[in-house]
């Protein structure tokens, strides 16, 4: 099915990452076991996670206790700023046109691809970390887990 919001893979996963993160109560977490709990390859989860390390949102711990765990509290992260770390600014305009064929006057979707562009860098901008924390995605996370000994409630709903 076609998408008319196109967000990248790794800014989705990005995203994920850091609530799997904050709702992990600062206990380490590896790269297997964040891309068990998102259905994701262990191998995109570790790209991801380098991205957000070397952007200063995580921070990794070797040996057999180590793992991943946010570089600062969740209320200090805005969600627009992992999301930019990833995937680059959010631009006003993406045209799918080269700017010698397109002149932006005789666009197809006229100010449409502006203004939804405007209305997601807006909203990411103003949520933190801690407000998906406190919504509670992290526990539709912790349901879906595929490794039991990660889940406090061994991947069953309450």
């Amino acid at each position: 099915m076609a998408r008319a919001l196109n967000i990248s893979e790794a800014a989705a996963m990005a995203l994920h990452t850091m609530v799997v993160l904050a709702c992990a109560g600062g206990e380490p977490m590896t790269a297997r076991a964040i891309a068990g709990k998102l259905h994701r390859s262990e191998a995109h989860q570790s790209k991801v996670l380098q991205r957000l390390a070397r952007a200063g949102f995580v921070a990794s711990t070797r040996g057999p206790a180590g793992g991943f765990v946010l570089a600062r509290p969740s209320r200090e992260i805005i969600m627009l700023d992992v999301f930019e770390a990833i995937d680059g600014p959010v631009g006003d305009v993406c045209c799918t046109q080269t700017p010698a064929v397109c002149d932006g006057k005789s666009c197809v979707f006229g100010q449409l691809v502006s203004i939804v562009n405007r209305q997601v860098r807006d909203y990411l901008q103003y949520i933190r970390l801690s407000e998906l924390e406190i919504k509670g995605l992290g526990r539709l996370v912790r349901v879906q887990s595929t490794e039991p000994h990660d889940s406090p409630d061994n991947g069953s709903a309450t």
